[in-house]
């Protein structure tokens, strides 16, 4: 069965090769009616040159990948020669094989079609004269201009990533500049498929990362439909993979370009001091501070976190912060209790933690292990999740608690809950109110004109002891080591200057809450 060629517009390239295809395609080849009478199913092979021969032995003289253009005047009349030079062309791995018709075979041989189609190998006749030297010399030219464009873009692509890692750029900056070259998703992983990082249009990466879980079932077979990879690793050790998701270009290209992220982002990893650990650690925290800001609808954050190795499905959330936490010690608590969650340090000493439970675990349990084994901190939970659209807020509540018992409330549970900051937490959220402020401000005038003096701090602490413990003064006389005639003076001095009586509960009640305030407006 014959293909006859219909017209098209030239493709534009920078990979080093053409196609057959292609070569097809040109105005000079078309003008000749080429015809393709076998092989038709293998026309997207690479043509690394263009070779005239007449000679019976050609084979010899090929090193593959050539498009070998003849009369066949040495072949006329003789089929065992022409099946013979259609397997010497398949031994030496030539990429096709155009005949020109006419000077010695009016029509395509049989002999040479039928060995053609049996070795696969593409064999196309020209039905109208046509000068192999000009084909020759335009396919050579083209070859030529796309090997220089490919080093041209590839040192392009290299010298714009090694200005970012020598100005001390993000990797994140980095990705992005490898998504514009290379017009498509760009996600790095580490060895186990789990996503650290990723670039490009926004939609497209959500779209790649909605199926995550079958492109990393897939990801250890061969290249296909624009998914091209690169390894990442240096020095004997392999740490994970830069994928370029969907590519549109030529596999060659994408490959160059795959190649040089690759050596780019090995460079920034040890140029920076970073390691593969830290990209996760990155990309925990920015799925975590999207999930805290609200920002970015939770359904829309789905696919991260199920990309980032985050169980999701029928699952129970328990969204943590954890004050003067370690990431890496809280990371390392996690995968000693073999609880599934993920880890991130926020702003003002907070670190967010993500559990991912069973729905037949309980929660209340595993939360209470865990915090167990970090004595000394303050953890701060939310109460569980079974809908990861509830786990932004969740994890607002769990920030909220953490905030509120920061400046150092007493006789706290090893796990902290939102019905655990009672009053505290009520003013943690009004404290930006500026009716909230006056009123603190107004209560407090006394001791607040001379703040940052010795006497008047030393007073507000004080005053704050006494109010968190109950208006005990056994107790404040013993956190401030001082005596009990010492504390009276300095309560006795509180209240001249405030012009309250601490005995009597509502002007003590105001100024505590005066004061609890304040605090929270200073924090």
């Amino acid at each position: 069965m014959s293909t006859t060629l219909e017209p098209l517009e030239p493709l534009e390239s920078m990979e080093p090769t053409l196609s057959v295809r292609q070569v097809l395609m040109l105005e000079r080849v078309l003008a000749g009616e080429p015809e393709v009478v076998a092989g038709a199913g293998q026309l997207d092979r690479a043509v690394r040159w263009v070779h005239v021969a007449e000679a019976a032995d050609v084979g010899v003289m090929l090193s593959g990948g050539e498009m070998v253009l003849t009369t066949g005047v040495l072949l006329a009349g003789d089929d065992d020669k022409q099946a013979e030079y259609i397997q010497s062309l398949h031994r030496a791995e030539a990429a096709a094989v155009v005949l020109g018709l006419g000077r010695a075979f009016p029509a395509p041989p049989d002999a040479m079609r039928r060995a053609a189609e049996r070795c696969g190998l593409p064999m196309v006749v020209l039905h109208r004269p046509f000068p192999f030297a000009e084909l020759t010399e335009e396919v050579q030219a083209r070859l030529v201009r796309r090997k220089f464009a490919a080093v041209s873009m590839s040192e392009a692509v290299r010298t714009a990533l090694t200005g970012l890692i020598t100005a001390g750029a993000p990797l994140q900056h980095l990705l992005d500049e490898i998504a514009h070259h290379s017009g498509c998703p760009v996600v790095v992983t580490n060895l186990a498929h789990r996503v650290l990082a990723t670039a490009g249009e926004r939609s497209a990466v959500d779209d790649v990362l909605r199926d995550w879980e079958r492109i990393a079932r897939q990801a250890g077979g061969s290249e296909g439909d624009g998914w091209i990879r690169a390894e990442l690793g240096g020095r004997g050790e392999r740490w994970g993979q830069i994928m370029l998701c969907g590519y549109r270009g030529d596999t060659a290209t994408g490959r160059l370009l795959a190649d040089r992220a690759a050596e780019s982002l090995v460079l920034h990893r040890m140029l920076g001091g970073t390691s593969a650990h830290t990209w996760e650690e990155q990309s925990a925290q920015s799925l975590l501070t999207d999930l805290v800001s609200g920002v970015v609808p939770a359904r829309q954050l789905l696919p991260r976190a199920r990309a980032a190795g985050l169980p999701v499905n029928r699952r129970t959330f328990v969204p943590l912060v954890v004050r003067d936490g370690d990431p890496a010690e809280l990371d390392r608590v996690l995968r000693l209790l073999g609880l599934p969650g993920i880890v991130a340090e926020l702003a003002d000493g907070a670190t967010a933690v993500l559990l991912s439970l069973a729905r037949d675990q309980d929660a209340t349990v595993l939360t209470a292990n865990f915090a167990a084994r970090l004595a000394g901190t303050v953890v701060a939970a939310a109460d569980p999740r079974t809908a990861w659209d509830d786990v932004p807020a969740g994890m607002r509540e769990a920030r909220h608690v953490a905030d509120a018992v920061a400046s150092g409330a007493l006789d706290l549970p090893a796990v902290v809950r939102l019905k655990d900051v009672h009053l505290r937490g009520l003013i943690r959220l009004l404290r930006d109110d500026p009716h909230v402020q006056s009123f603190a401000e107004r209560e407090l005038d006394g001791l607040l004109c001379d703040s940052g003096s010795g006497s008047a701090d030393d007073l507000l602490a004080v005053l704050r002891t006494y109010l968190a413990t109950g208006r005990n003064k056994s107790r404040t006389a013993q956190l401030h080591h001082v005596s009990r005639p010492a504390l009276y003076r300095r309560l006795e001095a509180i209240q001249g200057r405030l012009g309250v009586d601490l005995d009597d509960f509502e002007q003590a009640a105001s100024v505590h809450i005066a004061l609890l305030a304040h605090d929270a407006q200073q924090s």
